[in-house]
């Protein structure tokens, strides 16, 4: 299982934004392997980590952003949109053949989406919850955002990109992925 603690840190934005390199650096790993089996083993700990950073941040990040952000609500709903795509080409690489060419063509235009949403949370929410937040609300995030992380679905899930739902939903999908992550492991 894919290490999504990236660094000891007491604000939640460095702590996301370090994942955000960490997944930057994972997508060369897949893109880069040396074999079937490393591709394989690359991309299921780059879904894993997706997909739980994205579940805390719908649970944990964006509520406060939109409590405390101005326009908070427009940002975190093109924020939404665009993670509701990405979840949506992330369940298609899954369906495809990690060996093929239109597997490596889609994870390159997925890389760059993700790429792009990432800096776009970054500048239009990050920031100004840097700014705008205490420090010590900024550390409890990063105990929110880490414990969210610990029970989140390990794959994705489109349509389920809020907070409520990932509360009434994440709990059930997050038990069913984690059973088939570990039986998927065991057969290999």
């Amino acid at each position: 299982m894919v290490e999504t603690f990236v660094q000891s840190t007491e604000d939640v934005v460095e702590f996301l934004r370090g994942q955000h390199n960490q997944i930057n650096d994972m997508f060369d790993d897949v893109l880069h392997a040396s074999g079937s089996k490393a591709r394989e083993k690359a991309f299921v700990d780059l879904r894993h980590l997706l997909a739980v950073h994205e579940t805390a941040e719908e649970m944990v990040v964006h509520p406060r952003a939109r409590q405390d952000i101005e326009g908070g609500d427009i940002i975190v709903d093109a924020r939404l949109q665009e993670e509701h795509d990405a979840k949506e080409h992330l369940s298609a690489l899954e369906a495809m053949d990690i060996d093929s060419q239109e597997f490596l063509d889609e994870l390159t235009l997925f890389k760059a989406a993700v790429i792009d949403h990432a800096e776009r949370e970054e500048t239009e929410e990050f920031n100004r919850l840097q700014r705008d937040l205490e420090p010590d609300d900024l550390k409890r995030m990063v105990s929110a955002v880490r414990a969210a992380q610990a029970i989140a679905p390990t794959r994705p899930h489109p349509g389920v990109e809020s907070a409520v739902l990932n509360f009434a939903v994440g709990p059930f999908a997050s038990m069913l992925d984690r059973a088939r992550d570990a039986i998927s492991a065991a057969l290999r």
